[in-house]
């Protein structure tokens, strides 16, 4: 090999030890550990070269040197391929998921699990509805002059609206009531209802407007003019097991993701399924956030991206298996959601 690829061969080890070890890695300590066929001369040239341009640095006066954002960057970068999970790593996965009651319960079965494979924090981006299309629209009497709104998506989403009529609805006129809704709705994105649902009072017959008014005010106004966007968060507290690796910021990056704004904005920008993106230290635009790495990807397809999902973590991080993992994961959300 030629002395560039020598010196990444050199970077590599020295990001495996650092990250396993949290400790600054000496040239007498990946000679020993690593087969890279040179001398412990030469692994020290490599090592003053790997400093020079700024992949590694020397933390303190030891002989031991550790990676820089910009080293974790190249060796990133230079990854061939994403390893691929075990087979009983993915068959625990899809068992996991799989048993989901509805999609509250998949977006915490899903940070649950991608923290405990990752050890970090695990965030998901909860699909918006105005993202959304109507699977089904469901009206039922409560009383006989109260209805209840129950409104499933495609991403396997259920909300559900009380609706006082101020006057009694019949079986047949709730009935009449639930076909109109549905036929104006059904299979449309949420975002595009409205005005179907809007012109729905002008389009029953004139016994039926009042109470369709009613229904029709309580879907836009609830369901599609304010879409709720938000996170669910697991694992935060696998960031205090390593204090260390957040000097003096740590206090801020728990109150980055308590108030989620900063991490909703990073997931926003990993929309791709089929690209994992990551975000080391410096690179990340929130100042907050410069002490870790975000490790992010979209769920849901290229032809209906439902949202985001990822971990968060310090910049000294298992990069190849938290990129499979958060794969693995979003992969499997994603064939939930979009297979319901």
């Amino acid at each position: 090999m030629n002395s560039d690829e020598r010196r990444f061969e050199v970077l590599r080890a020295i990001v495996a030890d650092y990250v396993s070890n949290q400790e600054p890695v000496g040239s007498k300590a990946l000679v020993e550990r690593h087969n890279l066929g040179v001398s412990s001369a030469t692994v020290r040239n490599d090592m003053a070269a790997l400093e020079d341009e700024g992949y590694i640095a020397q933390p303190h006066t030891s002989a031991g040197r550790v990676p820089t954002d910009k080293g974790y960057r190249l060796f990133v970068d230079r990854l061939s391929e994403i390893k691929p999970l075990s087979q009983a790593e993915r068959r625990a996965i899809r068992s996991f998921l799989d048993g989901a009651l509805d999609l509250d319960d998949v977006m915490r079965r899903s940070v649950r699990l991608l923290a405990q494979l990752t050890r970090q924090v695990a965030v998901i981006q909860v699909p918006t509805l105005s993202r959304a299309a109507v699977r089904h629209l469901e009206v039922l009497p409560i009383t006989p002059s109260r209805l209840m709104l129950v409104l499933i998506t495609d991403t396997g989403r259920v909300d559900q609206r009380i609706v006082e009529m101020g006057d009694i609805v019949s079986e047949d006129d709730v009935a009449h009531l639930r076909s109109s809704l549905n036929q104006a709705m059904a299979g449309q994105k949420l975002s595009d209802a409205s005005a179907k649902v809007a012109e729905l009072p002008d389009e029953v017959p004139q016994d039926l407007r009042d109470p369709m008014l009613r229904l029709a005010t309580v879907l836009i106004e609830t369901l599609v003019e304010h879409p709720e966007e938000r996170l669910v968060l697991g694992g935060t507290a696998n960031l205090t097991r390593n204090v260390a690796d957040f000097p003096g910021s740590l206090r801020q990056v728990l109150e980055a993701l308590e108030e989620q704004v900063v991490v909703l904005k990073l997931l926003a920008a990993s929309r791709d399924p089929g690209r994992v993106m990551v975000y080391i230290g410096e690179e990340n635009e929130a100042a907050e956030m410069r002490s870790t790495s975000v490790v992010s990807i979209g769920y849901g397809s290229r032809d209906n991206p439902l949202g985001g999902l990822g971990v968060v973590g310090p910049t000294r991080m298992d990069y190849p298996g938290t990129m499979a993992a958060v794969r693995a994961v979003a992969n499997y959300v994603g064939e939930i959601l979009t297979g319901r």
